[in-house]
């Protein structure tokens, strides 16, 4: 191999890893907005207890992110003011719509487990169609995720037993094909070493 060989996969590498590094940290926002909701539905349903000030906050954060991934992309300062002013509406209407579904009279209807798998399909329906509005597949995905995180936690709590017990199973065949393993192939060991 060559110098200039070697010069040039040595100069591939830093950029590779560099175009990585900003592929992760250009998607974080979403991944992080992801945990975070299912974290909060997670916790409710344990807890019992639901988090309102937690979807609102989750919910400003999302159009923060929706406005910065966008704003980059805005040439002038009348585009960059239409972005943060449909979006402020926007999600102004899904907190209001999140805060009908608390007043008292509305979430007596609903145990706290329920009202907390509403809030998450109202954010994930706001997600989806600020993700239209911005034209941004990030985001739609980002609210077909959690919309698909509803039903999802829902069967998983009621499934829980049934995926310990698969566990358990697998657990169990695992242990008993290592054994098997670990036993044919102890003969072969000793048989190697006797004719070493």
């Amino acid at each position: 191999m060559s110098e200039t060989d070697g010069q040039r996969s040595e100069g591939a590498h830093p950029s590779t890893v560099s175009g990585r590094a900003n592929f992760a940290w250009q998607r974080l926002p979403y991944v992080v907005a992801l945990v975070l909701a299912i974290a909060g539905v997670g916790y409710t349903n344990i807890s019992h207890q639901p988090l309102v000030g937690y979807w609102e906050f989750l919910a400003l954060a999302i159009a923060v992110v929706c406005v910065v991934t966008k704003w980059s992309e805005l040439d002038t300062k009348q585009a960059q003011f239409r972005l943060i002013w449909t979006q402020a509406l926007h999600w102004v209407a899904v907190l209001v719509t999140m805060n009908i579904m608390l007043v008292s009279g509305v979430q007596q209807l609903l145990p706290t487990p329920a009202t907390s798998l509403v809030l998450l399909t109202l954010l994930a329906l706001g997600t989806f169609l600020a993700g239209l509005s911005l034209l941004s597949p990030q985001i739609c995905f980002l609210g077909i995720a959690m919309g698909a995180a509803v039903p999802a936690l829902s069967w998983l709590k009621q499934s829980v037993i049934f995926f310990l017990l698969a566990a358990v199973f697998l657990v169990g065949i695992g242990m008993t094909f290592w054994l098997s393993y670990g036993r044919a192939a102890a003969p072969h060991n000793t048989e190697d070493q006797v004719e070493a």
